[in-house]
């Protein structure tokens, strides 16, 4: 059986979709259904159902997926090594959250640019929008806090993000703490607010968790709006008002008593940053070597 045909096989199982599959093998769409119905031919049985949106794979088509994907990706590393061992290493392309890619992900992946791997990092901050790149083959990996479902994608968790709520010593000084254990978010009426976003997204999810209630948006509206948390950092420090941020980000400026956290819930708000690559590309020598030294950086954040 021609190896090529059982590729692109692989290739559709895994995207669902024809179209998918064709921008990640770098052929066009006819080309796939033509090497689809070609390998259904030989042998005799149906793959795919085709469905208005995409397809989805027969009994027999996930029989043979299961069969065929763990050799074609032994047979990829193969070649990778190969390549490797000539010195041919590749490109890694990167997309997720700038703040995190900036301060934790290309730091990690400093020592492998010394080995002579290269780096091209996308900053971006919808989530949604990195994992459709990562599906068309514009990335080889995504850091971000969405864990994608399906079959296109393996996400590896990497590690949970703190996050705290912090103001100026200003600010701080005049929250009554008593007030503030005792009412809960109805001590930090009338002061201002930085965030990231109209919608107040950090600031909802840490009222959510820690004070069980959504932000009232009459006492509690942004006062500066800025898509950088880093801003949101400086903007803090600064004295424009109270954040939520994550603890990475701020622990220094915590340490050196610039900012204050204003409170120190026993149960922390948490969340979880995953490693997302395609099904199967861990076998590609340069995005595996990629993918350990993170989850090595990691287990120290």
């Amino acid at each position: 059986m021609d190896l090529t045909l059982l590729r692109t096989f692989v290739a559709v199982h895994r995207a669902g979709s024809f179209t998918r599959a064709a921008t990640l093998l770098g052929l066009s769409q006819p080309a796939v259904t033509s090497q689809i119905r070609t390998l259904e031919r030989q042998l005799g049985r149906p793959l795919f159902h085709r469905r208005a949106r995409g397809v989805t794979p027969t009994a027999v088509g996930d029989e043979l997926a299961h069969k065929a994907a763990p050799h074609l990706d032994a047979l990829l590393r193969i070649t990778e090594s190969e390549r490797g061992a000539a010195g041919a290493l590749r490109t890694l392309h990167l997309a997720g959250s700038p703040e995190f890619l900036c301060l934790r992900v290309l730091p990690a992946l400093a020592l492998l640019v010394g080995q002579g791997h290269t780096l091209r990092a996308t900053p971006q901050t919808d989530a949604e929008v990195s994992l459709h790149g990562l599906a068309a083959g514009h990335h080889d990996l995504v850091v971000t806090t969405a864990h994608p479902r399906g079959g296109l994608f393996t996400a590896t968790a990497l590690c949970d993000e703190e996050h705290v709520l912090v103001a100026a010593p200003y600010w701080a000084a005049l929250v009554d703490m008593d007030r503030l254990r005792e009412e809960g978010c109805a001590a930090l009426d009338g002061i201002p607010l930085v965030e990231v976003h109209e919608s107040l997204p950090l600031v909802t999810r840490y009222w959510t968790a820690v004070f069980d209630t959504l932000p009232d948006a009459r006492s509690l509206a942004a006062t500066v709006v800025v898509p950088d948390l880093r801003a949101v950092l400086e903007c803090v420090r600064a004295g424009a008002g109270l954040a939520v941020l994550p603890r990475y980000l701020c622990q220094d400026a915590l340490d050196s008593g610039r900012i204050v956290a204003l409170a120190e819930p026993a149960v922390p708000p948490l969340r979880t940053w995953f490693l997302v690559v395609r099904t199967g590309s861990l076998a590609l020598a340069h995005l595996a070597r990629a993918h350990e030294r993170l989850l090595d950086a990691a287990a120290h954040w």
